[in-house]
């Protein structure tokens, strides 16, 4: 040798490469650390935001509202001679107020005629949609498009469709119905 030590590895290349190369993955893993923590602050913030939006917890009241108004009405519109007494109690739980009262009221006599009559009747909600929304009062209201199929012994029916209203309270078991009724068609 010539008086000057040069480090090499098996293929002859000084080994200052070999010394760039572990720069160059801890540059570029800093540089990866640096993003990924910039993003997740942003989607933990961005997250923060949205669960304390008001908008948020209106929309999911609303969803509530509507679940709660679809399956009322297929309660009060579906109802079965041969399991009245079940139809009824599922009545008695979806109302409250003024409606709630009526339905109990009613009860017997409507569970005679329904049973004598051996009626069934299968409801469908074709569209509805939360027309009103007072979360503060507990107050709502919902129209529906309504498919109901009744069944009557010899007496075939088709399926006739209504436009109902109905008006929703707040409870401390949750959204009941409070009213409803029939929209009329035309003026």
């Amino acid at each position: 040798m010539n008086g000057q030590a040069r480090d090499t590895d098996s293929y002859g290349q000084a080994s200052t490469r070999r010394r760039e190369v572990p720069r160059l993955v801890l540059r570029a893993a800093v540089v990866l650390v640096v993003l990924a923590t910039i993003v997740t602050g942003w989607f933990g913030w961005s997250w923060w935001r949205a669960a304390g939006d008001e908008s948020l917890e209106l929309a999911h009241t609303r969803d509530e509202v509507l679940r709660v108004a679809q399956q009322g009405i297929t309660n009060f519109t579906s109802l079965d001679h041969r399991k009245i007494d079940e139809g009824f109690d599922r009545l008695q739980q979806s109302a409250t107020g003024p409606l709630l009262a009526e339905v109990v009221r009613g009860r017997e006599d409507n569970a005679k005629r329904i049973r004598d009559a051996k009626v069934v009747s299968e409801a469908r909600v074709l569209e509805a949609a939360v027309v009103e929304l007072d979360r503060r009062a507990g107050k709502a209201r919902v129209i529906a498009a309504v498919e109901v199929e009744v069944i009557r012994p010899d007496q075939p029916e088709p399926p006739r469709r209504q436009r109902l209203r109905v008006e929703l309270s707040r409870t401390e078991s949750g959204w009941k119905l409070s009213r409803i009724g029939e929209v009329p068609l035309g003026p």
